[in-house]
C-alpha cells in the first residue's frame, strides 16, 4: 500500500476497554484485542483504531491522559503494545491510535508543576487567567460537559481552562514548548509502528489569546447550555492550521495519516473541508453530522455535497456510530422495516459513500444501544444530565462474541466493567457466523464489493440525480447506487444506459420488470447497485 493508502480506507474502531477482556477483570485489553484480530481483519477492513489506552486515572475513560509515552496497566504494558502492532501488520491491518492533544489530566506531572505558581518551567504550559474584579471567571466560555470552562485553582489564585471535566485541564497552544513536546510524543508512537492518528476534538487546540466572550447562539434553552453559544472564541481558531501543518509534516516522514474529530455543531462539514484541503493538513477529518438523528436523503446529499464544494480536493471520513453516540441502529429505528434491513441499508449507503469510512465494534452485527439504570452509569456527562441526557454508555457495552451467560458472551470470566443485557446478547459473532443471511455477513460481502469497484473507494465523487422522497440516489463513476429510507416499496425511473444486470451484494435489490424500462423497484430498507454504460 502507498502513502495514499488511507484514500477509501475502512478503519474498524475498538473500544479497548469493551472489546475483549483476556485476565478476567472485567475490563478488555492490548492482550484481548490480539486475539481477536482475526476477527476483525475477516471483515474485510483496511485499518484498526484504537481508542485510548494510555496512562490514565480514567475519569474520563482514558480521554485524560496523566503519561502520553505508556501504556495503563489497565490495558497491559508496551510489550502488549509491540506484539499487538506486529500482529495487525501480519494480517495486513493498519493501527491507528487515539491522541488527545487539547488537554491532559490533571494528575499529569506537568500540570501538577503549573498549579504551583506562576514562575515555574511550566507555568504556562496550561491555560491560566486572572479572575475578573468581582471572582467571576475570566469570560462566558462554558463546558462541553457542563458548567463554566473555568475553575479556580486556590493556590495559584488564578482560574484554568477546561473545555471538559474539570480534571481535565487545556494545553496552551500559544506556548511552542507545548507544541513541540507534543509532536515529540506523536513520534514516539510513530516510532513503534503506528500507521496513523485519530485526533480527540482537532479544533480545539487553539484558543482566542485575548479571551473574548463567545456570541449567544439563538434558540430555544437546551439540556446541555453548552449548545446555547457560537464557540467563535474557544475553539476552532485560525491558528490551528498552523499546528496541523507541522503534524502533517511529522506523518509524512513515516507514511501514516490522521483523521480529526471536529467538533462543532453549527458549522462541521465547513471545517472538515478547510482542514483537509490541499495537502498541508490533515489527511481526513469527521464530524458528528451523521452521527445524529437526521435520516433522510436530503440530510446526507447536503453534508457530502457541501464538503466537497468547500474542499474538492478534501477528504471527508463517514460514519455513523462511533463511542460518543446512540448507536444508529437506535436512532434510526423508526425508520426501519425490520432491524436487519436497516443494518444492511445503513452498511450499503455507507460504503458507498465517497470518501473513507469508519465502523464501530458491533456496527457489522446491527447492535443497538444499551439501555442502562442510573446505578450502571459511569459517563460523567449521563450522571450530571440524567435522565434527559444519559451519557454514552449506552453504546460503550462490550463486545458479544457468543450467548454465553456465563462468559458475559465470550468477553470475560469475570464482571465486566458495564453490563450486557438481552437485547445486546442475542445480536452475537457466533450466532450471526452460522447465518448466511446476517447483518455480519452482509457487512463482508458489503466490504469486498466496495474493495472491487474502483468507483467506491477511489476518486469518484458522488453525483447526486433526482429521485422522489425517500430515495437517496447517485452515481459513482459508471456505478449507479440507489436507496430507500422508507418502508415502503419504491419504484424509480433510471438514467439512460441501464445494463441489463444488478450489480452487487447478495439481498441488495431486485429489478421491478425489465431495465429496459428503465424501472428499479426497492422493497423496504431496499437498495441497489446499477451498472451503466
Amino acid at each position: 500500500m502507498t502513502n495514499d493508502w488511507w484514500r477509501g480506507s475502512v478503519t474498524y474502531q475498538v473500544y479497548p476497554r469493551s472489546f475483549q477482556d483476556s485476565n478476567g477483570d472485567g475490563i478488555g485489553d492490548l492482550t484481548g484485542i490480539t486475539e481477536r484480530l482475526r476477527y476483525v481483519a475477516s471483515l474485510g477492513v483496511d485499518a484498526v483504531w484504537l481508542s485510548p489506552i494510555f496512562v490514565s486515572p480514567m475519569a474520563d475513560m482514558g480521554y485524560d491522559v496523566s503519561d502520553y509515552t505508556d501504556i495503563d496497566p489497565l490495558f497491559g504494558t508496551l510489550d502488549d503494545f509491540d506484539i499487538m502492532v506486529a500482529k495487525a501488520h501480519e494480517m495486513g491491518l493498519k493501527v491507528i491510535i487515539d491522541q488527545v492533544l487539547s488537554h491532559s489530566s490533571d494528575q499529569h506531572p506537568f500540570f501538577v508543576e503549573s498549579r504551583k505558581g506562576r514562575d515555574n518551567p511550566k507555568s504556562d504550559w496550561y491555560v491560566w487567567a486572572d479572575a475578573k474584579p468581582d471572582g467571576t471567571p475570566p469570560n462566558n466560555w462554558s463546558s462541553v460537559f457542563g458548567g463554566s470552562a473555568w475553575e479556580w485553582d486556590g493556590h495559584r489564585k488564578q482560574y484554568y481552562l477546561h473545555n471538559f471535566l474539570t480534571s481535565q485541564p487545556d494545553f496552551n497552544f500559544h506556548n511552542k514548548e507545548v507544541q513541540d513536546w507534543l509532536l515529540e510524543t506523536m513520534r514516539f508512537w510513530l516510532e513503534r509502528g503506528v500507521d496513523g492518528f485519530r485526533l480527540d476534538t482537532v479544533n480545539f487546540y487553539f484558543h482566542d489569546a485575548r479571551l473574548r466572550n463567545n456570541p449567544a447562539r439563538r434558540g430555544e434553552p437546551q439540556v446541555n447550555p453548552y449548545e446555547m453559544q457560537l464557540h467563535k472564541y474557544s475553539k476552532t481558531r485560525p491558528e490551528n492550521l498552523d499546528f496541523l501543518a507541522r503534524m502533517r509534516d511529522l506523518t509524512n516522514e513515516y507514511g501514516a495519516s490522521m483523521v480529526g474529530e471536529v467538533g462543532d455543531s453549527t458549522r462541521a462539514v465547513e471545517i472538515m473541508a478547510e482542514y483537509t484541503s490541499g495537502d498541508s493538513h490533515l489527511q481526513q477529518a469527521y464530524s458528528f453530522d451523521m452521527l445524529g438523528p437526521e435520516f433522510t436523503p436530503k440530510h446526507f446529499r447536503s453534508k457530502i455535497e457541501t464538503f466537497f464544494k468547500k474542499a474538492p480536493d478534501g477528504w471527508p471520513t463517514w460514519a455513523f456510530s462511533n463511542h460518543d453516540v446512540i448507536r444508529h441502529m437506535s436512532r434510526w429505528h423508526d425508520y426501519g422495516a425490520d432491524q436487519d434491513s436497516l443494518a444492511k441499508l445503513a452498511c450499503a449507503m455507507l460504503l458507498s459513500f465517497p470518501g473513507s469510512v469508519c465502523i464501530y465494534q458491533g456496527e457489522e452485527l446491527g447492535q443497538t444501544e444499551t439501555e442502562l439504570e442510573f446505578h450502571e452509569l459511569t459517563d460523567p456527562p449521563g450522571i450530571r444530565f440524567w435522565p434527559d441526557y444519559k451519557g454514552r454508555d449506552g453504546c460503550r457495552t462490550p463486545m458479544v462474541w457468543d450467548n454465553a451467560t456465563n462468559t458475559h458472551g465470550g468477553f470475560t470470566t469475570g464482571v465486566p466493567w458495564l453490563p450486557i443485557k438481552e437485547p445486546q446478547l442475542s445480536r452475537n459473532v457466533a450466532a450471526q457466523e452460522a447465518n448466511a443471511h446476517s447483518v455480519l455477513h452482509f457487512y463482508r460481502h458489503m466490504l469486498e464489493f466496495r474493495s472491487e469497484r474502483a468507483e467506491l473507494h477511489g476518486r469518484d465523487m458522488a453525483r447526486f440525480l433526482r429521485a422522489p422522497n425517500p430515495i437517496l440516489l447517485f452515481r459513482r463513476g459508471n456505478l449507479l447506487c440507489a436507496f430507500n429510507l422508507g418502508t415502503e416499496t419504491r419504484r424509480i425511473s433510471l438514467p439512460r444506459g441501464a445494463a441489463e444486470a444488478l450489480t452487487g451484494p447478495s439481498q441488495a435489490a431486485s429489478i421491478s420488470g425489465s431495465l429496459t424500462g428503465r424501472k428499479l423497484e426497492l422493497g423496504p430498507n431496499g437498495f441497489g447497485f446499477v451498472e451503466l454504460s
